[in-house]
């Protein structure tokens, strides 16, 4: 392990427990509002541990974030997909009332997800489904979360089915495309990223 990716991963882990105290602690609205900070600089960690910045790579990530993008600003404006919910200010700079950070967020989820996946299996069908599954269940462990963190709603505080049938679905969706271009992204970095996001959530439900 390079002295990079050691210092890497102790600053997703001091993000991570930072957020967790600074949430719990009265300064709660300060730590909330550098939410989209935080994302960015996960995302930050995560490229500059890809092997190489280049056409494909970039046309890897553009998938999950425009996918993202389309199926949130159908979601937030007309209901469809996922329900009817909209965002709070937590998560930053809109645009059609679609944080920015929530189509970073779909690129991130994507790539360590499919990092995983990799790590089980190597089928691509296979992958895509493991991926889309641990997308989903990170999305219902963060739904219990966030209304109480100003990031997003839904009308009348219930979450219906169908958004997690639909994030699946397009988890599922994100996946397959990304897989083409066969982006070479690193695997510790990644794991550490999803397992520092599940981590921070799941204390959330019970703190």
């Amino acid at each position: 392990m390079t002295q990079k990716t050691k210092i890497s991963i102790g600053l997703i882990w001091l993000f991570t427990f930072s957020g967790i105290l600074g949430i719990k602690s009265t300064a709660q609205d300060w730590f909330l509002a550098l939410t989209p900070l935080n994302l960015f600089l996960s995302f930050a960690i995560i490229l500059i541990h890809t092997e190489r910045i280049h056409k494909k790579i970039l046309l890897a990530f553009s998938i999950p974030f425009f996918l993202g993008f389309i199926t949130e600003a159908l979601g937030v404006n007309y209901g469809v997909l996922f329900g009817n919910y909209s965002y709070g200010s937590n998560l930053g700079l809109k645009v059609a009332g679609v944080p920015f950070m929530i189509c970073i967020n779909w690129v991130m989820l994507t790539v360590t997800t499919a990092d995983l996946a990799k790590k089980i299996n190597t089928n691509k069908w296979v992958i895509a489904l493991i991926g889309a599954f641990l997308m989903t269940l990170l999305d219902a462990v963060i739904e219990v979360s966030a209304p109480r963190f100003d990031f997003w709603e839904f009308e009348g505080g219930v979450v219906p089915l169908q958004n997690y049938i639909a994030w699946f679905c397009i988890a599922f969706t994100a996946h397959m495309g990304y897989q083409i271009f066969k982006p070479k992204t690193h695997k510790l970095i990644s794991m550490h990223v999803l397992v520092s996001m599940f981590v921070f959530f799941t204390i959330f439900l019970f703190v």
